[in-house]
Order: structure tokens, then sequence, then C-alpha cells
């Protein structure tokens, strides 16, 4: 009778497969996670009972905050002089590779009428035709 010993084979586990699933899952999260621009900047929009949602990816954005402050795309603009606002949403427009981009106005609730009115007459100047205003749903019924 032949009697050998039974050599068992140690069982490996291969990490690399592992480790490029998670890898590719982590890139995968990176690329599909949205930021929330609206975040940035606090301001309280006026209400409006006929508020339409509208998705706005690829435009422009101003901001006015209650301190009559201007923000061009999230960026705060130096100073609240027209000339300046100007220059920066001129710079935006070239940015964004389109001649007459979309352009969305966020003004807070509390903010001067005259900062607001400043934004839509540059808009004007620079032939921004297609521009709408930010608001909130109001939660009264009819």
């Amino acid at each position: 009778m032949n009697f050998r010993k039974n050599i068992s084979d140690e069982v490996e586990v291969n990490l690399t497969p592992l480790i490029d699933v998670v890898f590719l899952l982590l890139i995968f999260f990176m690329v599909t996670t949205t930021f929330d621009r609206d975040a940035k900047i606090k301001i309280n929009l006026p209400t409006s009972t006929n508020a339409v949602a509208e998705a706005q990816q690829d435009g422009m954005t101003v901001i006015v905050n209650s301190q009559g402050k201007y923000y061009v795309n999230g960026s705060e603009v130096l100073n609240n002089k027209p000339e300046t606002l100007f220059r920066a949403m001129t710079q935006a427009i070239e940015e964004s590779g389109k001649a007459r981009p979309k352009l969305i106005i966020s003004a807070d609730a509390n903010a001067n009428y005259q900062a607001v009115v400043t934004a839509m007459d540059i808009a004007g100047r620079l032939g921004l035709t297609d521009f709408s205003m930010a608001t909130t749903q109001s939660s009264i019924k009819k």
C-alpha cells in the first residue's frame, strides 16, 4: 500500500480584481456626482403663485443679494458699479462660448429694486433677450 500524505494547496485570494472594481466604482461616483450651485450664496427668492420650474444647465446666472452685491455664475463682482457688472457678464459670455446664452436673474426678496433693474438693463445692452427671473413657489393656493 502506498500511503501518501495529502498535501493541500493553500488557497490564495487575488485582491487585484477587487481593487479594480472598487477603483472603477470610485471613478463612476466622482464623475456622476452633481453639486448644488445654489447652496453657495444664500438669498431669499420672492414667491410667486405661478412659479414654473425650469432646469438651466448651460446658461448664465446673475444673483443679486439683499445688500445689492452681484454674483455672475457664482463669482462675486468686485463692486456694485454697472460698468463692473457689464465687464463680468461680458467675460462670462465669452467663457460660455455662446453668443447669447440664456440668463437667469435671481434676486433676494429684500434686494434693492434698482440693483435688479440695473442687471436687466445690462443684459439688454449685451443683447441677452432670453432671460427669466427666479422665484419660489408660494404656499398660498386659490
